[in-house]
């Protein structure tokens, strides 16, 4: 389904589309304080990698989120609205669970740590069904390519703040502090919310509770070819997210300081991932989305296996930079196309229980496929490992040519 042509440029700077990049910072910070950040704080402390793998599964309320995501369709808050009123409970949520774990210590407490990790990623996913369905409500369709990009934006730098920044800092104090900082800067992502409008089409709720958990699965699974949409959502990006999982400790064990994947990883990749949104974003606006997956899939396989570059130049910053800005630019495109192409799957009287769904799919990889990844590692070694998350991404290619046929119709 091709996205109407219009210069893409006029879609920028609008209110709707500036509270879009702002919600993708809201949305993108407690992600990594739950995976990678985390996983470096559990490196350090002596976790060992098997936990540190099984401890993707925090991540499990991403992937059922769409079974409460009905009440978030169905109910409102009568002063903010249905949409901002329940984002503003989960950014608190989200704020004050993560001064939990600033307060845990996951060596001497990890199931304590995993449990109050666990109620972030509760917290963070009902604020995602939220911000994915109010960019949904806020946009026009011919608008929902370059809107991905600006959340992917917010989103990214959400990341290096939460990534980079965040490994930075605790060189110098102690993760405790890093974590106490990390949930004040969440908490003052409400205001964010308080500035926003509430989108007209959020008044078109579902009467009631049942109609809100029924309707929006059955009107997707009547349309043709359904589950093979929901198979796509699922493969596409499953060997970019297994790899993904890992490299944190990868770069660790290469024995890279935190500085210098602060400084690498995180921080010069940056631009790179922004311009890649932008470009996937301004490519999915003329090339449509199709054509668009297809070719941000191959590019994004193809990094995912050029970190075994780093097995073959260890230790070497001039091999780390250019493996780490061609992994981020090739999953920044993707994504642009990614969720352009889930949010014009949705119905906007169903949007945030259908989005939810979708997106519950792609959580399974990060979540429950991820988790064994450890175990990978320590039978496949890295090189096997990155070899493996390469060729797993192949089925995902190859259900494109479904996914352009049901479009076409």
């Amino acid at each position: 389904m091709a996205l109407k042509q219009k210069p893409f440029w006029k879609s920028l700077f609008t209110k709707p589309m500036i509270i879009t990049l702002l919600m993708g910072f809201s949305s993108g910070m407690p992600l990594l304080l739950t995976l990678r950040t985390l996983q470096a704080w559990m490196t350090e402390s002596g976790v060992d990698l098997k936990t540190i793998g099984i401890f993707s599964l925090v991540g499990l309320p991403y992937t059922l989120k769409f079974l409460w995501s009905p009440l978030m369709d169905r109910y409102s808050w009568a002063r903010f609205g249905r949409r901002r009123g329940w984002l503003i409970l989960s950014q608190l949520g989200v704020a004050l669970s993560l001064v939990a774990m600033a307060l845990t210590d996951p060596k001497l407490d990890t199931l304590l740590m995993g449990t109050m990790a666990l109620v972030v990623s509760f917290f963070s996913a009902s604020q995602d069904i939220v911000i994915d369905a109010y960019r949904r409500e806020s946009l026009p369709d011919e608008d929902l390519g370059m809107g991905s990009t600006f959340y992917i934006y917010g989103y990214r730098i959400a990341m290096w703040v939460s990534g980079g920044a965040a490994l930075a800092l605790a060189e110098f104090t102690s993760w405790r502090s890093v974590y106490l900082v990390m949930g004040a800067l969440v908490a003052l992502c409400v205001f964010i919310t308080l500035w926003s409008d509430e989108p007209t089409a959020s008044a078109n709720s579902p009467k009631t509770l049942k109609d809100a958990v029924i309707e929006p699965a059955a009107e997707f699974l009547k349309r043709d070819g359904a589950w093979i949409i929901l198979a796509f959502v699922l493969f596409y990006k499953l060997g970019d997210v297994m790899a993904g999982n890992m490299l944190t400790p990868f770069y660790l064990k290469m024995q890279y300081s935190k500085l210098e994947i602060a400084a690498v990883a995180k921080t010069l990749s940056l631009p790179i991932t922004l311009l890649g949104g932008f470009i996937g974003g301004a490519l999915v606006h003329q090339w449509g989305i199709v054509r668009c997956l297809w070719t941000f899939g191959i590019f994004q396989m193809l990094a995912t296996l050029s970190f075994n570059a780093l097995l073959i130049f260890p230790h070497s910053l001039w091999s780390l930079g250019p493996v780490i800005l061609v992994e981020d630019l090739a999953t920044s495109m993707a994504t642009a196309a990614f969720v352009a192409f889930m949010a014009s799957m949705t119905n906007k009287k169903f949007t945030a229980t259908q989005y939810a769904l979708l997106s519950s799919l792609t959580g399974v990889p990060r979540v429950l496929l991820s988790s064994p990844t450890g175990y990978l590692v320590e039978s496949l070694g890295w090189f096997g490992f990155f070899f493996f998350c390469t060729v797993i991404a192949i089925p995902g290619l190859l259900m494109i040519r479904w996914v352009a046929k049901l479009q076409s119709r």
